[in-house]
């Protein structure tokens, strides 16, 4: 939506009905007429002096940005321009987000504050609008004497009134507080993406944790399946006295290693789900898995796309900014309270002392003014409240500035930590396709009665370890490229 435009459309039809409504207060006699709107015209440059607010107009900060990411190596259009389903392509991790989207709860109280923040605009809005309110009376428990003069009101009369006040905006502060009220809407709608943009990335990090258990509870069983047989094939060799206790008690302290490790992962597994359920809105239950982790899709370029492009895509850089436009505008309304108000009042109404003649001519009374009010004693206060006013903008500047720093290193960060990854994990895969091979050699060559079965036993251990790692670096390869998303500022809504 356009909103400068809308704001200039609805301060032009408030003027001239300021104006309008100024002529027939101030020209009433008994019936409003035209004449008066004549009479009343040199009041228009008055009226149109609103237009011009003060304080400081808001405009972006400069800031000072490189051409390209530091650690970029791949040119091309920004990863961030896919939407979240073309990038993850398991259809379990889809649904799951999909659910998250719609039941999450934090989702749900940044969209409500959402809500708050359009109905407070529309409040701020309707300041440009005059204050009408209705009065009646009616001395229906009896009257004593003293009646007032007919037509004007008292509590001994019948009577119906309308009271009218509008604030004339000569300084600009319903126009400051509208924008600062905007701008606080814009930016909690920036917000509610951000909640979006993280919710949908800890959902990605979190079905990756649980995929990454998986394989390591796979492995941690094998490895504990083969110690068992370890040590009952030690305790045979024990009895035959062809190995010596110190073997079995190695073997049983690798087995029970091993088991310590199954024990772990099924309490990480289960913590990771009840973490998802709560993610997903929902009581803690099992989560359904698609592909395995090491048959997820990787994009296999991820380009980063332009530093400058991080300044319009983050959902945080511009809650930041929308939040320094709302402060700079509050130095306006602070800097216009410390200049008279000028209003247009004025009341309308029937009154007599007897109901039957409530509605004749001469019950009528009215009444229409401007009305001037201004700081005097607490006009010291008024030139401290501007200075906090200020102050605070210097605050969200800081704050604007220091998103824009945090949001570069956390993309620099995700394109390291991908490019590392990717080497770790293949470096990592070699390494367990050697230590198989050296597992196998070791298994015939104890066989063969050349070496000891602790040439196997260390085999088998530094073989676990390392599949261990290379689970963690497909997970951490999956994680990094959903950071990366995440810190460009990725489309993650349809």
């Amino acid at each position: 939506m356009n909103f400068k435009r809308v704001d200039i459309i609805h301060v032009a039809f408030v003027r001239f009905s300021q104006a309008f409504l100024i002529s027939c207060l101030l020209g009433m006699k008994r019936y409003y007429c035209w004449n008066s709107w004549c009479r009343m015209v040199w009041l228009l440059p008055i009226l149109w002096l609103a237009s011009c607010a003060m304080g400081p107009d808001y405009a972006r900060p400069r800031i000072d940005i490189a051409d390209n990411f530091r650690m970029t190596e791949t040119e091309g259009q920004s990863i961030a321009n896919l939407s979240w389903w073309e990038l993850l392509q398991d259809e379990e991790l889809r649904q799951l987000i999909n659910q998250a989207l719609l039941e999450n709860k934090d989702l749900k109280q940044a969209v409500a504050s959402v809500e708050e923040l359009q109905a407070r605009l529309n409040i701020a809005r309707m300041d440009f609008l005059p204050k009408m309110d209705v009065s009646a009376n009616a001395p229906v428990a009896g009257k004593l004497g003293g009646f007032a003069p007919p037509g004007f009101p008292s509590a001994f009369n019948y009577f119906g009134q309308t009271t009218l006040n509008w604030e004339v905006d000569i300084w600009g502060r319903i126009r400051r507080s509208n924008e600062a009220a905007r701008a606080d809407l814009l930016a909690r709608e920036e917000n509610r993406r951000a909640v979006v943009l993280t919710l949908v990335g800890a959902v990605a990090q979190a079905y990756f944790d649980l995929l990454q258990f998986d394989m390591q509870l796979d492995i941690a069983r094998r490895a504990l399946s083969s110690w068992e047989e370890s040590v009952n094939i030690s305790r045979a060799q024990l009895q035959q006295g062809v190995v010596s206790r110190l073997d079995l008690d190695q073997f049983e302290a690798e087995r029970a290693n091993a088991a310590a490790r199954v024990a772990e992962l099924d309490r990480l597994m289960i913590q990771k789900e009840n973490e998802l359920s709560v993610l997903l809105g929902r009581n803690p239950i099992s989560i359904v898995r698609g592909r395995s982790l090491t048959e997820q899709l990787i994009p296999p370029e991820i380009p980063a796309g332009l530093p400058s492009e991080l300044l319009q895509r983050r959902p945080d850089i511009l809650q930041a900014e929308q939040t320094l436009a709302a402060a700079t505008a509050r130095i306006g309304v602070a800097k216009a309270e410390r200049f008279p108000k000028i209003s247009l009042t004025g009341f309308l109404g029937v009154a007599s002392p007897s109901l039957s003649n409530l509605l004749l001519s001469d019950s009528e009374f009215g009444v229409g003014g401007i009305g001037l009010a201004g700081p005097l004693l607490n006009a010291q206060s008024l030139g401290f409240l501007q200075r906090a006013a200020e102050a605070q903008a210097k605050q969200a500047l800081a704050q604007y500035e220091q998103t824009i720093l945090v949001a570069f290193k956390e993309v620099e960060d995700a394109l390291v930590a991908i490019r590392t990854a990717n080497e770790q994990r293949k470096a990592q895969q070699e390494q367990v396709e050697a230590l198989r091979s050296a597992l196998r050699t070791a298994d015939l060559r104890y066989q063969g009665g050349i070496t000891s079965y602790v040439d196997v036993l260390l085999a088998k251990r530094t073989l676990f370890d390392a599949e261990f790692a290379l689970m963690a670096s497909h997970r951490l390869h999956l994680v990094s490229v959903v950071q990366l998303y995440k810190a460009l500022g990725g489309g993650w809504l349809p």
